[in-house]
This record gives C-alpha cells, sequence and structure tokens, in this order.
C-alpha cells in the first residue's frame, strides 16, 4: 500500500519530487483531466450519463445511432461533445512542459477534446479519436470541428458530397491498433505511470495499465479507483491542482 495524499499543496510537493527522480514518465487520462477546462465527464453526479436525453447518450454516441439516426446524432455531436471554447487547464500545461524538458515522454488519453495538443503536447496516443478530426466517407477529406459547428443538420463532403464521420471512437466500433499498440509501447517503456482523470472502468482503454512494469504508479483522480491499492502514490484530490507545480 502506497502514500494517500488529499491535500492538493502537499500531492504537488510529492508529484513533482517523484517525477524528478524518474526516468521515462508516461501519463494515462481520462475525462477527469478536462473538467477544470470545463468539460464534463460522463459519469460523475453531473456527467452527460446522468442527463436527460430523448435516447440514452451510451445509444446516441454508437455507430448504429450514427447510421441510423443521423440528424440526432450530429445535433448532440455540435451540442455535447464538441468544446471549442474550452482551453487548457493546468494539468495539461505542465504535462506539456515535462514533455519539453524530457521527462514526459507521451500522453495517453481517453478524452476527444485535443487540449493536450493546445497546451503543447507532441506525443499524444488519442484513443477515443478526437473531434478536432472529422473525415469524408468517401473522399477521405478531413474538416475540423469549427467547419461542422457551422454547418447545420447532417453535414456532407464540400467536395463529393459525401458523408462526414467524426473521427472519434463510437460504440460498437474498435480502437485504432496503431494507436493502441502505440500506447502499449509507451505504457510498457515507462518506468513512471501517472493515471489521472480516470475511473479505470472503461475497456479495453483500462487494460493498458496492465502493460506498465516500472517501478512508480501514481493515481491522480478525487475518487477511488481499481487501481489504488496497487499504487505507491495516491493523489486523491483535484488534479489540476496536483499539477501546479
Amino acid at each position: 500500500m502506497g502514500t494517500t495524499i488529499t491535500d492538493p499543496s502537499q500531492a504537488a510537493a510529492e508529484l513533482k519530487a517523484r517525477i524528478g527522480k524518474a526516468g521515462n514518465v508516461v501519463f494515462f487520462g481520462g475525462a477527469g483531466v478536462s473538467t477544470a477546462s470545463g468539460i464534463p465527464d460522463f459519469r460523475s453526479v453531473d456527467g452527460l450519463y446522468h442527463q436527460h436525453f430523448r435516447y440514452p447518450p451510451e445509444e446516441m454516441l454508437s455507430h448504429g445511432f450514427y447510421e441510423s439516426h443521423p440528424e440526432e446524432f450530429f445535433d448532440f455531436y455540435r451540442k455535447k461533445m464538441i468544446s471549442l471554447g474550452a482551453k487548457p487547464n493546468q494539468a495539461h500545461i505542465k504535462l506539456a512542459e515535462l514533455e519539453r524538458e524530457g521527462k514526459v515522454s507521451a500522453v495517453v488519453t481517453q478524452n476527444i477534446d485535443g487540449l493536450h495538443q493546445d497546451a503543447g503536447s507532441r506525443n499524444v496516443f488519442e484513443l477515443h479519436g478526437s473531434t478536432r478530426r472529422n473525415i469524408c466517407q468517401r473522399c477521405g477529406k478531413v474538416y475540423s470541428a469549427e467547419w461542422i459547428m457551422a454547418t447545420e443538420g447532417v453535414p456532407v463532403c464540400e467536395e463529393c458530397g459525401g458523408r462526414i464521420k467524426p473521427d472519434v471512437v463510437l460504440y460498437e466500433e474498435p480502437l485504432d491498433e496503431s494507436v493502441l499498440v502505440g500506447a502499449m509501447r509507451a505504457i510498457a517503456a515507462a518506468d513512471m505511470l501517472i493515471i489521472g482523470g480516470t475511473s479505470l472502468v472503461v475497456y479495453p482503454a483500462a487494460g493498458l495499465v496492465n502493460y506498465f512494469q516500472g517501478d512508480q504508479l501514481v493515481i491522480c483522480n478525487r475518487d477511488p479507483t481499481p487501481q489504488d491499492s496497487a499504487a505507491d502514490l495516491v493523489c486523491a484530490c483535484d488534479i489540476a491542482k496536483a499539477f501546479d507545480f
């Protein structure tokens, strides 16, 4: 059993000290990383899964729903999945800084908001894709989230009239094999893995933690996770404050 810290300032000091001693740090993050940027998560009390829609969010975010109810799909996608006004918070900013310093070698994220890249992170494995890329299923032309937001109804390609699909992994779809393998290799090569802002209940993404063979497992999450008992350090506090060093 490792150390558990609930005070954000103490967590930040301890996290800074441990990262300073590490050689190769990988960060694995989920929705909780972006809540400080104003993006709602899925499973908390105020999350999307506890809001009331005509259809369950899990259904609206499925491949089958995209195919059978495209109007409703894109209405939900524009209103709830694209977050153009969101800005990187301290966790995003610090991780990008640590990458520039040669400490963090990779960020593995379940988020689709692109905030890690906005903050300056370069080696980011987006397990569930990104709303920043929306791809014509006929010719492959890529459209931005801004372009999607400027359209109405079901968007179609300006070049060929083909159907647009967000480059997001929907329910019923597999994860991108190359992204998955890259994330596995990065985690397997790390001597320190920081897990942040995730409940570790979404598979197959949560299973990537099993590839870690290093010395220091750190968890930064306000709520308990299934991996807490295996962690060397648990920062049970706001993740943006834990990275404020």
